[in-house]
């Protein structure tokens, strides 16, 4: 089985570009002109990208990614004639993990889709992915899995990786910038505001009401660290 990638885009000519050039790079294509019908294809097919356009007819890219993300963690690039800064953050805070604005080319979108597929399943399929166990949070490096008890939280691979990296060390205090330019890498532009953002989604999925104090705490001036009292 290759690598599932749905098209979420209402514009059939630049949705058929996509698919074709996707299918000749090796991906297996789906496609929806809605969000209702993304959501149904999501349910049936579970892809493993998905590329959503932002203006939608019958539900508007920001809310298919925001039900998206209630229904799992695929991996999801925004594309949007939107070019503005608070565009992008607000994308991001829905639960997108990159973001492409039109005009872009199909070089560039294989190229997020490959940079994106990393960092989802860097440490898959190796045998070697460890568990770490903070409290009452299981995280499993290898599937990319996170557990509060016997629940399983939905994280989008950037928050993934950023609790991984701050669980990994409890105790330790990063700067506002390094944990989330080692989940993107060098490859996608951040700021401190688009950092805040994730950290707080990543605090209301792991933390009761969304408390700083817990297990993400905030260093003033400086960053963030994970509680050293969670330390097993």
């Amino acid at each position: 089985m290759g690598i599932k990638v749905l098209i979420v885009e209402d514009e059939a000519k630049i949705a058929s570009l996509m698919e074709s050039f996707l299918q000749t790079e090796g991906y297996d294509c789906l496609t929806a002109t809605d969000g209702k019908s993304a959501l149904q294809l999501y349910t049936k097919h579970k892809p493993d990208i998905v590329i959503l356009d932002w203006m939608l007819p019958q539900l508007n890219g920001l809310d298919t990614c925001r039900r998206l993300r209630q229904l799992g963690s695929p991996g999801i690039i925004m594309v949007t004639a939107k070019s503005e800064e608070t565009d992008k953050i607000v994308g991001l805070e829905m639960g997108a993990d990159d973001y492409l604005t039109k005009p872009f080319s199909l070089r560039e979108l294989s190229a997020r889709i490959r940079s994106l597929l990393r960092r989802m399943n860097r440490n898959a399929g190796d045998g070697t992915g460890s568990v770490l166990r903070r409290g009452d949070l299981t995280i499993h490096e290898e599937s990319l899995q996170v557990f509060k008890g016997d629940v399983e939280l939905h994280l989008t691979p950037t928050e993934f990786k950023l609790l991984h990296l701050l669980a990994s060390k409890p105790g330790r205090v990063y700067t506002r910038m390094q944990p989330l330019q080692h989940a993107f890498e060098e490859e996608f532009i951040v700021d401190e505001r688009t950092v805040d953002s994730h950290i707080s989604k990543l605090r209301k999925k792991i933390e009761e009401g969304g408390r700083s104090s817990d297990y993400i705490q905030t260093v003033y001036g400086f960053g963030y660290r994970f509680g050293a009292e969670h330390e097993d």
